[in-house]
């Protein structure tokens, strides 16, 4: 075999080496950009390359792996349901109190579903994994709520940040947690629709696996 054959063959070698090894990064980035949604590119751009990013997505995919996530009973639907639906008339004549209970439920049920409640970052970060979709909206609420502990909040801005709440709380719980027509929402609360909510797209009541079991 000439000199030229084997340079050619080698060069054949590594182009298809090359051309794998981008195949399967492409595979990977397309999971991960579907499995994180709007995560995706907010982790990709605080990082300081897309590499370093995707490894913290799969981080975290690692660490959701190994949590011990749980559906909740019928029972326990039913409770949070009635729960949610005190906040919401608890709003009408006390709205900062209202958010601050709303936040306690979203915790109550984050744990229950099986999630660790400690740190706030860590919270985002597993519930990225199956939340990703409505994750957007449990920063604006959180960053609202933290506003509101040193009166910075207005009406309008605890009246978002229940809708904010809300849209996380749907997820979680794998349905709307408002069953009836003639519910008390908080005051000028639009009809929001279920799948969007202002300029998050909001994943909610089931369209995720884990909306509803492990």
């Amino acid at each position: 075999m000439s000199p030229t054959i084997v340079i050619i063959l080698i060069v054949l070698v590594l182009l298809l080496v090359a051309a794998i090894v981008f195949g399967v990064r492409a595979g990977r980035r397309k999971k991960l950009q579907k499995t994180f949604g709007p995560e995706y590119d907010r982790v990709v751009g605080d990082a300081d390359s897309r590499a370093e990013g995707e490894r913290e997505l799969l981080e975290r995919q690692k660490r959701h792996a190994e949590l011990e996530l749980k559906p909740l009973s019928a029972e326990s639907k039913a409770k949070y349901s009635v729960a949610w639906e005190e906040v919401q008339i608890q709003f009408v004549d006390a709205p900062e109190q209202a958010v601050s209970t709303a936040d306690e439920l979203v915790t109550r049920l984050i744990a229950e579903r099986g999630y660790p409640t400690g740190d706030y970052d860590d919270q985002l970060a597993n519930l990225s994994v199956a939340h990703a979709r409505t994750l957007g909206h449990y920063r604006d609420a959180h960053a609202i709520s933290e506003r509101s502990k040193n009166g910075e909040a207005d009406t309008e801005d605890l009246r978002q940040a229940l809708v904010h709440y809300r849209a996380l709380f749907a997820d979680l719980l794998g349905e709307n947690p408002v069953k009836s027509e003639g519910a008390a929402t908080p005051d000028t609360d639009p009809k929001v629709p279920s799948q969007k909510i202002n300029d998050h797209d909001s994943d909610v009541a089931g369209s995720r696996p884990d909306a509803t079991s492990r």
